[in-house]
């Protein structure tokens, strides 16, 4: 089954990329995204988009220019994950055939986002916003709008976040930390899956 479930790996080194991105792939892990203030991020993504990349979504995270996103298309990466909702980030994004998640907070920012074209919204802080806020701005958002909750969001609220209508989740710590091995990622990876399909409606 396809998850909507967003590998956020905050910190990745190239060497890295190849095992940890299997294990998350391994694990039904299938979008995945290197936050550009990781080390070296466009390699690790182009790593990851070289091998992967006919069977996962791979892009970058806290993309905060269109540069950014110029450079994360030459590497291979498709997906375009931001912190905040820039209108040239989201326009260039789609400039380039690339999927576009812009960070919102506010029916303000939401509308912004989708006016650009933003594919889906993600909503960041999600321990700010929690559920509550999120079913209430989802009522005034177009049918269909796709929701992802990041930060605060987890195994242990999956079904509260799923009850307001929540398309899917960006997932970071709690999945890879920096001096983490494959092995442990990949158990991280199982648990937050199987977490997730339990909550799943």
């Amino acid at each position: 089954m396809s998850r909507n479930i967003i590998a956020i790996l905050r910190g990745l080194t190239p060497p890295e990329a190849a095992d940890i991105g299997q294990a998350l792939i391994d694990a039904g892990i299938t979008s995945i995204e290197v936050p550009l203030n990781s080390p070296d991020p466009l390699r690790s993504i182009e790593t990851l988009a070289n091998l992967y990349g006919d069977h996962a979504t791979i892009g970058a995270g806290t993309v905060l220019t269109p540069e950014d996103v110029t450079n994360l298309h030459a590497a291979g990466g498709t997906l375009v994950v931001s912190p905040d909702c820039n209108p040239a980030v989201i326009t260039r994004s789609k400039a380039l055939g690339m999927l576009s998640f812009p960070g919102v907070m506010t029916p303000t920012e939401c509308f912004a986002a989708l006016r650009h074209g933003a594919d889906g919204l993600k909503f960041f802080p999600g321990s700010l916003i929690g559920p509550d806020g999120l079913k209430a701005i989802k009522a005034v958002l177009p049918a269909g709008t796709r929701t992802y909750a990041v930060g605060g969001a987890g195994p242990s609220n999956f079904a509260d976040w799923f009850a307001v209508g929540v398309t899917g989740f960006g997932i970071g710590s709690a999945l890879y930390k920096p001096g983490m091995t494959t092995q442990q990622v990949a158990q991280s990876a199982a648990r937050i899956v199987a977490a997730y399909d339990e909550a799943h409606p």
